[in-house]
């Protein structure tokens, strides 16, 4: 399944973060804790190369953490700084705002040696679209600052937010690439939310979702849909789910699209 999904605001998203890239001294890249490399944006990262990068694996709750800390182990061999966060609790927000400090530390040391008073870090946001970056900023300000929205891509607009005396954030757009070149690639980021529903078939990425838990977690869907018999075809066990759900056309059809 071929995934091409770059709304007209996304040349506007990416105008204003090359815009901006000049006013700030670090950049977190956020990425979806369960599939972080499916959710690099490589442009992204060559726009923002001149400047310090951390990932942030966010939705850390949704992940395991013994892979978690593989994805993390990764980041670091290939020269990047990484953290992990769960946004909506806030579990690893203090993580974040140490491996921040790190980063600024070389620039703190110049700005002493010149004399010079050491002022705020100055930290974007970024990330492709619906990776949480909002959620993400209000949690480490402990209030809702940020504007959120449930479609992918919504936030509008350079937006800073002041999280402590030391540290300033900058909001950006999330910004997409325009071809997802792998089809697995792509069906990783339509189970995420990252791309809008238009642009997927939601019954391969339904078939694609039962294949990877048949293979990876089986149990997940025996203990929520109750099958027992996982030998058969993703069809097949597409079918069973409709079945036990009482998802019914009328003639008593099975109804696999609901």
């Amino acid at each position: 399944m071929s995934i091409n999904w770059y709304p007209g605001h996304m040349v506007k998203a990416r105008r204003e973060i090359e815009e901006n890239i000049k006013l700030v001294d670090i950049v977190t890249l956020l990425v979806d804790a369960r599939a972080p490399f499916s959710c690099r944006n490589m442009e992204l990262e060559k726009i923002v190369s001149k400047k310090k990068v951390i990932f942030i694996l966010n939705k850390m709750d949704l992940a395991l953490p013994e892979t978690t800390l593989e994805y993390i182990d990764t980041f670091n061999k290939q020269g990047f700084m990484a953290v992990a966060i769960d946004s909506s609790s806030g579990k690893g927000s203090r993580e974040v705002i140490q491996t921040i400090k790190l980063a600024f530390k070389d620039q703190e040391e110049d700005m002493l040696r010149r004399g010079r008073r050491i002022r705020e870090a100055r930290v974007m946001v970024a990330g492709v679209p619906n990776i949480g970056k909002s959620t993400f900023l209000n949690c480490l300000v402990g209030k809702k600052m940020a504007k959120t929205g449930a479609k992918p891509g919504i936030t509008r607009g350079k937006q800073w937010v002041r999280v402590r005396d030391d540290i300033e954030f900058m909001d950006t757009p999330g910004l997409m690439w325009p071809k997802v070149q792998s089809a697995e690639q792509g069906l990783k980021l339509a189970l995420l939310d990252i791309v809008g529903e238009n642009a997927y078939d939601e019954y391969e990425v339904a078939l694609y979702l039962i294949s990877s838990l048949t293979a990876k977690a089986p149990q997940i869907l025996h203990d929520n849909f109750q099958l027992v018999d996982l030998e058969k075809s993703s069809e097949r066990l597409l079918q069973d789910i409709a079945r036990r759900r009482g998802h019914l056309v009328k003639g008593g059809e099975l109804d696999t699209d609901k």
